[in-house]
């Protein structure tokens, strides 16, 4: 089923008015609309702040796991297609991510499998036995071949899905589940990770080692100012080096690092849990997702990381946002069992209503 992407154009409109003294005003804020575009229902979704169920890159195909089901929508040619199979005790989906060339959807399982699908036709190209004591939380591509996953004991492993013998550099350092990964860009240097242990570690590639051979300094930096879970992780895609993260409802912090030094530049107190981020893709615009009170989505401002503007709607925290590889649109997912998009960010560049560029004109309902 489709989601209507309703991308408002939206362009900043310079004023150049000039006063008495021939002093310009300041160019007029671009307006963001507080009212969801969109509200689909989405059955079944988990609230659990372990697991990652949404996705949605550049094929523009968004993904989102409902129980033990993965539902794919693509925008361009209108088809709809879902992925399940068979599991004992009717294991959940725990995570999905999309391979950089959106070729290879990877989707992990409560009994600790992992799948790598072609998305294009369902089928399950590589099956991948995890162990019966934990499962995978969290997935982070760093190149077409390299995946890199954690599970629910707090080990991090990269797998080549070309080799027979997988799995080839492990990251030792987190005590319980790592609730978040991200490589600060494509084949990037850092990978960070967030966790129920309060820490974030900043990892560097070039310090990783083969398992079994296991070599002290892997780690780059391991910080541990936040005092509660570290769901909250991104990249700023603008500056290679600035990781923004934020802490749980013990913390309620946002803080911005540099990956170089560790050094903490800011840290903000929203006053909710922060349950998600998001950067804009062309800007220096942070979105984050909170929970109680309010369960509110919050745009803000960098460097000065101001409030632009709270959205609100969800009924309970937001454990997940994914934007829209067209700029703009930002979904959000909650245990409300609702799904919005929100015209958020700044459209690149102005989309023709066509069936390109308009997903999911058709349904309200995912499933």
């Amino acid at each position: 089923m489709y989601f209507e992407e309703q991308i408002s154009h939206l362009r900043i409109q310079e004023c150049t008015r000039i006063n008495e003294d021939n002093r310009p005003h300041k160019k007029q804020q671009r307006r963001i609309p507080k009212n969801a575009d969109r509200t689909l229902v989405a059955y079944d979704i988990l609230d659990d702040d372990r697991l990652n169920l949404l996705d949605w890159k550049s094929n523009n195909v968004l993904a989102i796991g409902l129980s033990d089901t993965v539902y794919l929508w693509n925008a361009a040619n209108e088809s709809r297609m879902k992925f399940s199979r068979a599991v004992e005790d009717n294991n959940p989906v725990t995570s999905i991510s999309w391979s950089p060339d959106d070729k290879v959807l990877a989707v992990t399982f409560g009994n600790s499998d992992l799948d790598l699908v072609d998305a294009a036709i369902g089928r399950v190209l590589v099956g991948i036995q995890g162990d019966s004591h934990s499962f995978v939380c969290s997935l982070a591509w760093r190149s077409n071949r390299i995946l890199t996953t954690e599970r629910s004991d707090g080990s991090v492993v990269d797998y080549d899905i070309r080799k027979d013998d997988r799995a080839i550099c492990d990251y030792k350092g987190h005590r319980l589940e790592v609730c978040s990964l991200k490589w600060s860009e494509l084949f990037g240097r850092y990978l960070a990770s967030g966790g129920k242990d309060k820490l974030v570690h900043i990892w560097d590639a070039r310090m990783a080692v083969a398992n079994h051979h296991p070599r002290q300094h892997q780690l780059l930096h391991k910080i541990s100012k936040h005092t509660s879970t570290v769901r909250a992780l991104d990249w700023c895609p603008t500056r290679s080096n600035l990781l923004a993260s934020g802490g749980g409802h013990n913390d309620q912090c946002i803080k911005l690092w540099n990956a170089v030094n560790g050094v903490c530049l800011n840290s903000i107190d929203t006053s909710s849990e922060v349950c998600a981020l998001l950067w804009e893709k062309n800007k220096s615009e942070l979105l984050t997702s909170h929970g109680f009170p309010n369960s509110q989505l919050t745009s803000w401002n960098y460097i000065s990381m101001t409030r632009k503007v709270e959205l609100f709607g969800h009924s309970s925290r937001v454990l997940y946002l994914a934007g829209s590889p067209l700029g703009g649109v930002v979904a959000s997912a909650a245990e409300d069992e609702a799904l919005r998009l929100w015209n958020v960010f700044e459209t690149p560049k102005p989309l023709k209503p066509d069936a390109n560029t308009v997903p999911f004109a058709q349904f309200s309902v995912i499933r």
